[in-house]
């Protein structure tokens, strides 16, 4: 089957036969017959079936589930790193990830390099690192990252990849396919779809997400069974959704690089997109985030999310639901004036994550909202 369009069926339960995965709300299992499990903290049914079909969907040996995307983020590199590791990260990525390296894995004493946007692979090609960390998909500015570029000049140099792939999904893209070692999401996003649970999920080698599992458990990271269930729920329509957030995003898209209120579009399935070709090269679907500036101030921005009456002004992305925020008061408000403007973050720059709503009143509702603008 084609990459980017594979996905799993739920199958049953084999105890059972339940045609959904049972949610096992427990804490402990009865020795010597729940041996495997012991406590749930360490292992449960729901979320290990969670992590077969993370596993499944990225076509990687072994899948691991935690409690949110930054519980995947901090296990993994808590796992992999130590003192003195070389790690290179982008500017441009989600501001509190950003801040776990700069901060918090740089009082550990590791050495954390930062990538300007559009620099890292210019950067792995003059230095090696141990790890090498970055979004498929860039949070906010939507650069696209050639996996399998960078892949094949860490593989070179020895280097550890680690991709979140939150942006694209396994829909768009398989970065362990294109040469990655280990795939992280935010599964609170397009995974499970619906703005109703908090998750992270992971996949890769057996070999090393049996060491971030370890640590997973030691952290206590560990997903609830009952936010495992709905993020299962949500997988089982998650090709259909793509397909919609996909088709809907670039149309969207379109209109608003026509639309006189607007100052610019980032959006990788537009030719003006600085990794257009990129993203037309190794991208089945263009994903269903559009970032853009308005013609104004950062009241005229903060003032229009409030004027919408079919997007949704809040900080969050990838359901059902369209929504829209402000990245300088909201995800990158951790981040000083100056590296927001390194990255190209502007005080009047919002993101429009799209939904499944008829893309036709999706268009109005902008419409109407820029309108209003003066």
């Amino acid at each position: 089957m084609r990459e980017g369009t594979k996905v799993t069926t739920e199958g049953y339960d084999e105890e059972t036969g339940a045609i959904t995965t049972p949610i096992y709300q427990t804490t402990s299992y009865i020795y010597p017959i729940g041996e495997k499990y012991r406590y749930s903290r360490e292992v449960n049914p729901t979320v290990l079936k969670l992590a077969e079909k993370i596993s499944e969907l990225e076509e990687a040996e072994m899948g691991v589930a935690f409690s949110s995307g930054m519980g995947a983020i901090s296990s993994t590199l808590l796992t992999l790193a130590k003192p003195g590791s070389k790690i290179l990260i982008h500017r441009d990525m989600f501001g509190r990830t950003y801040r776990f390296f700069t901060d918090f894995m740089r009082n550990l004493g590791v050495e954390v390099d930062v990538a300007n946007p559009g620099e890292i692979l210019e950067m792995v090609k003059v230095k090696k690192y141990d790890i090498v960390y970055v979004e498929t998909i860039s949070n906010p500015l939507l650069r696209v990252i050639d996996i399998p570029a960078l892949s094949k000049i860490c593989k070179e140099n020895g280097s550890l990849l680690i991709t979140d792939a939150t942006f694209s999904t396994p829909i768009n893209q398989k970065p362990l396919v294109q040469g990655a070692d280990i795939v992280l999401h935010s599964a609170s996003k397009f995974i499970a779809g619906h703005n109703d649970v908090i998750a992270g999920l992971g996949a890769g080698s057996k070999e090393l997400m049996t060491k971030v599992d370890l640590m997973r458990r030691t952290l206590g990271t560990s997903l609830d069974p009952h936010a495992a269930y709905l993020v299962i729920r949500g997988i089982k329509t998650l090709k259909i959704r793509m397909d919609v957030i996909n088709s809907n995003a670039q149309k969207i898209a379109e209109y608003l690089q026509e639309h006189n209120k607007i100052k610019s579009v980032y959006y990788p399935g537009l030719k003006s997109h600085p990794d257009y070709e990129t993203a037309r090269r190794i991208l089945k679907g263009y994903g269903g985030v559009v970032t853009f500036e308005i013609k104004g101030s950062m009241n005229d921005a903060l003032n229009l999310i409030t004027k919408f009456k079919v997007i949704l002004p809040a900080q969050t992305l990838g359901g059902v639901n369209s929504t829209i925020s402000h990245p300088a008061t909201m995800t990158h408000r951790t981040l000083t004036p100056e590296e927001r403007k390194i990255i190209g973050i502007s005080d009047s720059m919002l993101r429009l994550s799209v939904g499944i709503e008829d893309v036709n009143d999706l268009i109005e509702d902008l419409d109407k909202a820029l309108t209003s603008l003066n």
